[in-house]
């Protein structure tokens, strides 16, 4: 497969693109799994830090149990330094009577105030193993606020930063595909601002032949020639449509395919054999109709290519359920792998040694930028052939809305 823009390191990038963003994907994973293994090897000192200091909160109850007045004050220490971790001092029976940094509802009477510490325990007692005092007094605890949020800390943080990176690449996206149809818009502008002058000389030209003593001896020639000028007139148009904002409006799929089977016979090999099937004569999409010409003319001389000037294009027109149409056009060519089937539309890719490879990039963009259809390989058997599907929205459909 030969890339003429491979040497171009744009469009390098373009190609590898995949490579790159699976690169990104794998980098964001492993700073996500640091992010959030840092964290819970703090969450774990944390955890092992609150767990000794309610060990030390239990040996201070213990010495002030033994009746030692030296100790009682270092016991007064330790209750006034714990400031974060949420405890309660409770008997043998479970029964509270002594808490610290427990959140209670406001205005509550000694009774709420025990029976909101019981259900405080009850979830002291799902997180932790009390801590045994002394026989008559056990220590119930859990983590504190703050090593409760730092638990959260790192999802919460990934998931500001995957959002704000959503919403960077999607702006980013939107500018990248802006720039690329202003580009588009431009380049073919030009294109047809510079074919516009010379067609119009070669069209005087050929009045003045058709009108000149020589029109008798060449007459075949002239009209060769006017055939031609005529071609180049629509290609001018063609491009000019791709460069402005272009007309969609109801038109006769079948006969637009007939008018381009009609003009490509005369221009094909003998041996390449265009058949046109349609149940129906009438169908009627939205389509613009020199742009969704050419698309059916690009896919054909590809088919043609694909075959090696020798074979047969099957164009199927199906009417889906009133709302598309849908045109598969078949070849029996080379075909493809299902590795190729998006690569065929990206930009540069070609398998002729001359080839741009922009023309199914072309099709892509008419039909889904424009016509706000669809493109795709619909299927292909290496040896066997390659059927493109193309997806019109129907003008009824259209009409309904």
């Amino acid at each position: 497969m030969k890339n003429r823009f491979q040497d171009l390191k744009s469009i390098d990038l373009y190609h590898n693109r995949g490579k790159v963003k699976w690169v990104i994907f794998i980098v964001s994973i492993i700073i996500s799994i640091g992010s959030i293994y840092y964290t819970d090897l703090l969450v774990v000192e944390l955890k092992d830090r609150e767990k000794r200091q309610v060990d030390l909160y239990a040996s201070a109850i213990e010495y002030a149990a033994s009746g030692d007045d030296n100790l009682t004050w270092i016991y007064q220490e330790i209750i006034v330094e714990n400031t974060s971790i949420p405890v309660i001092i409770a008997d043998a029976l479970g029964n509270p009577y002594e808490h610290k940094n427990i959140k209670l509802r406001p205005k509550s009477n000694e009774n709420e105030i025990q029976e909101q510490l019981r259900v405080e325990l009850l979830r002291m007692k799902a997180e932790y193993e009390p801590i045994m005092a002394t026989e008559d007094v056990f220590i119930y605890y859990r983590n504190s606020e703050l090593l409760r949020r730092l638990q959260f800390y790192p999802y919460v943080q990934l998931s500001v930063i995957l959002v704000f990176g959503l919403l960077a690449y999607t702006v980013f996206n939107q500018s990248k595909i802006a720039e690329q149809n202003r580009v588009w818009a431009g380049l073919t502008k030009e294109t047809a601002h510079q074919l516009g002058t010379p067609l119009a000389s070669l069209m005087a030209w050929i009045e003045y032949l058709k009108n000149s003593p020589v029109w008798e001896e060449n007459k075949e020639v002239i009209q060769e020639m006017d055939k031609d000028v005529i071609k180049l007139r629509m290609v001018t148009e063609r491009f000019s449509n791709i460069g402005s904002t272009p007309v969609i409006q109801p038109e006769n799929v079948f006969h637009a395919i007939e008018d381009t089977v009609n003009y490509l016979r005369p221009r094909l090999s003998s041996k390449v054999d265009i058949n046109l099937q349609s149940p129906d004569h009438d169908m009627i999409a939205m389509v613009n109709k020199p742009l969704f010409e050419w698309v059916v003319e690009n896919i054909c001389k590809n088919a043609v290519d694909a075959m090696k000037g020798r074979g047969a294009i099957t164009i199927q027109l199906i009417k889906d359920a009133d709302k598309y149409i849908i045109v598969d056009i078949t070849d029996s060519g080379k075909g493809m792998e299902k590795s190729m089937y998006k690569k065929v539309f990206n930009p540069g890719f070609t398998t002729r040694q001359r080839g741009w490879g922009l023309g199914l990039t072309l099709a892509k963009r008419i039909m889904e930028g424009y016509h706000k259809g669809k493109i795709f390989v619909k299927n292909s058997e290496v040896g066997k052939g390659t059927t493109f599907r193309i997806v019109l929205h129907a003008a009824q459909a259209d009409k309904g809305h």
